[in-house]
């Protein structure tokens, strides 16, 4: 019987992984078993609900639509990375006291999808806030909490608060 696992290399939250894993292992199953990094949730595993994004080598992509196998090479960035880094410290702020999570299975995929929009457009307005995270399923929050969390984010009134 031949071996069928495949070595992977790759670079997760700027650290350099090297394993082998099954051809069939999907990302965030890769990122959750194999690396224990949970904060990449996993929802309808169609790539509908947002819960999985993660950034391969900068852009936004629903690790549950791809394979493990498919990042050889890749830069990975998950929701632990981002808030390791402080990038996500004063959305995460501006989420808690607009009460922007609730049972927050949505949140990390939230958090990225709102940090990609904010750092390529610094002061949103509503609609492009609702477009920037619309990708991304809430099913407790109805959404205002979240826009008004990256809202204030986007117009700089938590930054000066954080500091």
């Amino acid at each position: 019987m031949s071996d069928t696992n495949y070595e992977l290399n790759l670079t997760v939250n700027s650290e350099r992984v090297s394993c082998r894993v099954s051809p069939r292992l999907s990302l965030a199953d890769f990122l959750r078993e194999e690396l224990h990094l949970t904060g990449t949730h996993v929802g309808c595993e169609q790539g509908a609900c947002g819960a999985c994004t993660v950034r391969y080598n900068g852009d936004q992509v629903r690790a549950c639509l791809m394979y493990a196998v498919q990042a050889e090479g890749a830069e990975i960035e998950t929701v632990e990375g981002i808030t390791e880094s402080g990038e996500l410290a004063v959305l995460q702020e501006a989420f808690h006291r607009n009460n922007a999570l609730q049972c927050g299975f949505c949140t990390p995929g939230m958090l990225i999808a709102a940090a990609d929009l904010l750092k390529h457009n610094p002061n949103p307005d509503r609609e492009q806030i609702r477009a920037g995270i619309s990708g991304n399923y809430c099913r407790c929050t109805g959404y205002h909490s979240i826009v008004d969390a990256v809202a204030e984010t986007g117009s700089g009134s938590t930054k000066e608060a954080a500091q």
